[in-house]
């Protein structure tokens, strides 16, 4: 399993929410929380299960919940591949 950086996480996120939002990823904050964009449930779904195909493993219900940014969101992310790798 390869080892996602905090940068990789956080690149994917942006572009995968500026294409949900139709707009430009320079439009995206990394510090804007993702309750306050308009993504509705049913595109956070469609982004969390998109991230887990990306990532290659599952992640938790409240993973968003406890990393509400996407810079937030991408360390973690990143943390977590390392972990997965290592452990493998």
């Amino acid at each position: 399993m390869a080892v996602v950086t905090a940068s990789e996480a956080e690149s994917w996120l942006i572009e995968k929410i500026a294409h949900r939002l139709g707009v430009a990823p320079g439009e995206v904050s990394r510090e804007v929380y993702f309750d306050e964009l308009d993504l509705d449930s049913t595109e956070a779904l469609i982004l969390a299960g998109e991230l887990e195909n990306w990532l290659g493993f599952e992640l938790s219900t409240t993973t968003l919940w406890y990393h509400p940014t996407v810079k937030d969101l991408a360390s973690f992310l990143a943390e977590e591949s390392d972990r997965r790798a290592t452990a493998a």
